[in-house]
């Protein structure tokens, strides 16, 4: 069950990009947002938090006037980069494929609802 809990946190598409993100360079939250295109602020702060408490990410609050947050990679967030990148290059090298096939599959259900 716990397994389940942590495949679930760090296969979570917000994860894998907030991850790969942070691979690149140490991110204030605002900077996180804009390049993991399309995520919320709550969903960004939950999905953090989550990989804050599993020990993938560090938060660190530098008390200046507005508060700067900045996050990054632990050690352990710093090795799952290699299988996370794999798993980026797949879905870059296959996403043709899979629209083609979504395609295919979509066609041919329209053609089942008409016959």
């Amino acid at each position: 069950m716990l397994n389940r809990q942590i495949l679930d946190t760090v296969g979570d598409k917000w994860s894998v990009l907030i991850i790969t993100n942070l691979g690149v360079q140490n991110l204030r939250f605002k900077e996180l947002q804009r390049r993991s295109g399309g995520i919320s602020q709550r969903m960004l702060t939950q999905t953090l938090r989550h990989l804050e408490r599993d020990g993938l990410v560090w938060r660190k609050a530098t008390p200046t006037v507005p508060l700067t947050v900045e996050y990054g990679l632990t050690e352990l967030g710093n090795s799952l980069l290699g299988p996370l990148s794999g798993l980026v290059e797949w879905v870059n090298g296959n996403s043709g494929d899979i629209i083609q096939a979504r395609s295919g599959y979509d066609d041919r259900q329209k053609e089942s609802e008409t016959e």
